[in-house]
């Protein structure tokens, strides 16, 4: 079963959601891991597309959206409600835990204080707490 992290920012706002993300993909890949950040839409898909080619200047982040199966990526973003292609870790975006989580060693949920993202983020919490999983929470200050 999977280690599930949470990553609580104390604003509203998008940006800081996505830069998060973008910082913990490049910590993932530096320890030699493969991601697989999972959206429920393909706005958020091109937000988060976009700001792993921008966050940094320095920073390369290999990834590609809805990428064939058989494609070599470490970082990849998807849409989709069946297994993925093998990572280790899942970032999940999505208002839903999708199905597939248990394929993972570990699970990372990004909340800020957007009503909806933090309620998503307490139904999710609560849902891996009933599943037994381990859960550990990370307050990000700003």
């Amino acid at each position: 079963m999977p280690r599930v992290d949470f990553y609580v920012l104390e604003d509203e706002q998008l940006h800081p959601r996505l830069l998060t993300v973008c910082r913990l993909v490049e910590k993932a890949l530096e320890r030699g891991h493969q991601v697989h950040i999972h959206t429920d839409s393909p706005a958020t898909a091109s937000m988060i597309d976009d700001c792993l080619w921008t966050f940094r200047d320095d920073a390369f982040i290999p990834h590609a959206v809805d990428a064939p199966e058989d494609e070599p990526l470490p970082v990849r973003i998807g849409l989709q409600s069946g297994p993925v292609a093998a990572a280790d870790i899942l970032i999940n975006l999505a208002t839903q835990v999708p199905d597939f989580y248990t394929h993972f060693a570990r699970l990372i949920e990004v909340v800020n204080q957007d009503p909806a993202i933090r309620d998503t983020g307490r139904d999710h919490f609560r849902f891996f707490r009933e599943q037994g999983l381990e859960l550990h929470h990370h307050p990000i200050r700003s």
